[in-house]
């Protein structure tokens, strides 16, 4: 940290290499829905919750880790916490107004505040890298999070909208259960990557991210049928 202090362009470098890989990441979903696009500043506003929710997570994963002894359960807990903060970043802006109105809007802002959360976590990442390898090796690594660690934030998020959008139209129970079953699989999602990197210090690495790779495509295809659902509602 005191590296930091004495040399303010790794602190801006390390904001940027968060910041850019989520842009882009962001960009790539957002023309996925280009034909009826969110306001850019409500999608400004989610990105920046996502970022606060970061603030959020780290005191509660911090007394998870000190409290409880279990390193599966501990896995969990950390995982559930993220998707639950992220939901609830996105809530925050969109509960009790008519911005979220297409079945499509949710799984958008979903994964808008989990890039938001991306790019700091990694952002904080980075910070905690450079004093031990360096700035090149740092920016390596760095990529290797903007495949692995980006990627399974945009996924868990968008299966929790998806499950969301699926469920737009369905009486209020039905709507219940769809979004506890996309927070299920979120989570287990996300315990399940968490728990191999941890376990296999990196090894399958490779493997992992060839199983998200799967699973991104087949939350393609769901966010292409929410897609469908919304453009029968405005035609």
């Amino acid at each position: 940290m005191a590296l930091l202090t004495t040399n303010p362009k790794l602190l801006v470098i390390a904001f940027l290499g968060g910041l850019i890989p989520s842009l882009l990441w962001l960009w790539f979903w957002l023309k996925e829905d280009d034909k009826h696009p969110e306001p850019k500043s409500m999608l400004s506003i989610v990105f920046i919750m996502g970022m606060l929710a970061v603030m959020v997570v780290l005191p509660i994963q911090k007394f998870i880790q000190t409290h409880i002894g279990s390193s599966n359960l501990e896995v969990i807990l950390w995982a559930s916490a993220e998707e639950i903060l992220k939901y609830f970043a996105v809530l925050a802006v969109l509960y009790k107004t008519t911005i979220a109105e297409e079945p499509i809007d949710w799984p958008i802002y979903l994964v808008t505040a989990a890039l938001g959360f991306a790019a700091l976590e990694n952002t904080l990442f980075l910070i905690k890298m450079y004093p031990i390898s360096g700035t090149t090796v740092a920016l390596l690594t760095g990529q290797l999070r903007f495949m692995g660690s980006t990627l399974l934030h945009t996924i868990s998020s968008g299966i929790i909208g998806i499950a969301i959008g699926l469920s737009f139209f369905m009486k209020e129970w039905k709507k219940g259960w769809f979004l506890a079953v996309g927070f299920i699989v979120a989570i287990t999602l996300h315990s399940a990557f968490n728990f191999f990197i941890m376990s296999g210090n990196g090894s399958n690495f490779l493997r992992i991210l060839a199983f998200l790779w799967v699973v991104t495509i087949i939350v393609m295809l769901l966010f292409e049928k929410v897609r469908r659902i919304s453009e029968k509602i405005i035609n």
